[in-house]
This record gives structure tokens, sequence and C-alpha cells, in this order.
């Protein structure tokens, strides 16, 4: 499982003075991935977000779209409690019902091999729409996050590593997304990556 304990320590240290994401730069986020699943007429009526934290994809829905339907999770008691959510761990929580947006902002990176992998088939298992993933890779470890800022307690896996275990289930969009392969969406070729 994680190999960081997210209490109230963890919120302290990385959502306080000097955050990786603001609530800002959070709702720039939802808002882009939101208006490109209405550029492709794939309607969001329903959000998934795993490992919510401060909450902050709930609240921009809420702000923005309050007819959106958003089950936020995260494994944090902390978290949870502070920002109402529920506490599910999804390398062995599947949900039984599916969404149209399924988020999953700073989660696989924490998780063993085997657990990112049985995350990403939960995933797949929730979504009928897209995917939004962030998750860190070893060369973005290396060379594209402030060190000073970003919690360095994480799994590093290669960008191979990830399109191989999300391809099984979706079709790389750019930009984080990851279209279900459920899904019939005509993207253009440079659109998307090659299978």
């Amino acid at each position: 499982m994680a190999r960081t304990l997210f209490d109230e320590d963890y919120y302290r240290r990385f959502y306080s003075d000097k955050p990786v994401h603001t609530k800002r730069k959070i709702g720039q986020l939802a808002q882009a991935v939101d208006s490109f699943c209405q550029w492709w007429d794939l309607p969001v009526r329903s959000v998934l977000d795993v490992g919510a934290g401060p909450g902050y994809w709930r609240d921009w829905y809420k702000e923005n779209r309050p007819r959106v339907t958003v089950h936020s999770t995260d494994i944090s008691e902390h978290a949870c409690k502070k920002f109402r959510h529920e506490l599910r761990d999804i390398t062995t929580w599947r949900p039984e019902r599916t969404y149209d947006l399924v988020i999953c902002h700073g989660v696989l990176h924490y998780l063993t091999d085997a657990g990112a992998q049985k995350a990403i088939e939960n995933l797949a298992v929730a979504c009928r729409g897209i995917l939004y993933v962030e998750a860190p890779t070893s060369h973005d470890l290396e060379h594209v996050v402030d060190k000073r800022a970003t919690d360095m307690n994480v799994r590093s896996r290669s960008g191979q590593w990830y399109r191989r275990q999300l391809g099984k289930h979706f079709v790389q969009a750019g930009a984080g997304m990851w279209v279900s392969r459920k899904v019939s969406l005509a993207l253009y070729e440079l659109e998307r990556t090659k299978d």
C-alpha cells in the first residue's frame, strides 16, 4: 500500500503555505477536462474522484456544474473527516456503478506495482467515459517536479509502465486524459497515441 501516511501533518506540509496544486489551478484543470468531454460529446453527469484530498475537483463541479453528481473518495481518514469524502482504498474497492468521468489525481505513484495494477483495473470498471490520471513518472521525478514542494516518498515507474497498464482498458488522448475502450469515440490520429 502507500508508503506515506496521509495524516494532518501531510496535508499541512503539502497543502498549506506553498501547495503543489492550488484550488485555482485545479479549477483550471477541471474546466479543461470538462470542456474536452463536451468537445467529444461525452456529457459529464457523474464524477468519481479517487484520492480527492482537499476536494478541489468536487468544489469546482459544485460551483460550475451543480447538476453533476460527484462521488469523492480517499484512503486518508484525516481527509475523509476534514473534507467529507468516503473512506475507500481503490486497490481493493470496486465501485458498484459507473461514472462519466473518473479522476485519479496523485494516487497511483503511491501504490506498489501490484496495487497500482489493481487500482487501474478498478478504475476501468468504474469508468464509462473519460479517466483523468496524474502520476509522475521516473522521468518526471528526476527532471520535472519541484522536489522541494513534492512528496518524493513515492514509487518511481516509467511512463511506458503506466501506458502499458492503462492501455489495456483505455486509449490515451493526451494531457492526462484516457478514453475508456467501452466508448465509441472517433479520435483523430493526432489526438491519440498509437495502440
